[in-house]
């Protein structure tokens, strides 16, 4: 079991479910999976690009990457159904929190010019969007290996019901919001 994952079952939950007013222990909002999404369109031309992108997810997820390919053909961007444009991976359970550790603790500090995390960026339903726009911010990336800059979505879904409680959450977990 990792850090995190410990620091959630034995503190995390209980907090949050006394400041919440919850009865049950499995009603506390919980990070069910974090899915990071890298788009790699300039990939139509160069099948390497699609390669390191593929190798530098791998690297920063510790899971191998989906493929994702174009659904629509677009005649203006040379671009053909089927064709590779991105990659995406989705974390659960323990690397899921090992992922977020390393993403709380050392890639976000590492951003240049960071104010901190926006707290507009959810969407409703408690899960948390955020994007980075240097994928060489994670530790595990050879800064020679680079050949070039990449940035990616980071999605985080959670079980809680309001935008409040996912901020609650994450706040616990010490993420980095502004104000």
């Amino acid at each position: 079991m990792s850090r995190l994952q410990e620091q959630y079952k034995n503190k995390i939950s209980l907090i949050l479910q006394k400041e919440l007013g919850m009865s049950n222990p499995m009603q506390t909002p919980k990070i069910e999976k974090i899915t990071i999404n890298m788009g790699l369109g300039n990939a139509l031309g160069d099948k390497k690009i699609l390669q390191n992108g593929l190798e530098e997810m791998s690297l920063i997820s510790g899971q191998k990457p989906l493929t994702c390919n174009a659904r629509k053909s677009v005649a203006s961007f040379k671009l053909r159904e089927g064709n590779p444009i991105g990659c995406k991976v989705t974390l659960r359970k323990k690397k899921m929190y090992e992922f977020l550790d390393r993403l709380v603790n050392i890639a976000i500090p590492r951003i240049r010019d960071f104010r901190g995390l926006k707290t507009t960026a959810f969407d409703g339903r408690g899960n948390y969007n955020m994007g980075i726009t240097e994928q060489i911010t994670f530790p595990e990336i050879d800064f020679e290996k680079v050949t070039k800059i990449r940035g990616m979505d980071i999605a985080i879904t959670t079980t809680a019901k309001s935008d409040e409680d996912a901020k609650k959450l994450l706040a616990m977990f010490k993420f980095p919001f502004k104000g």
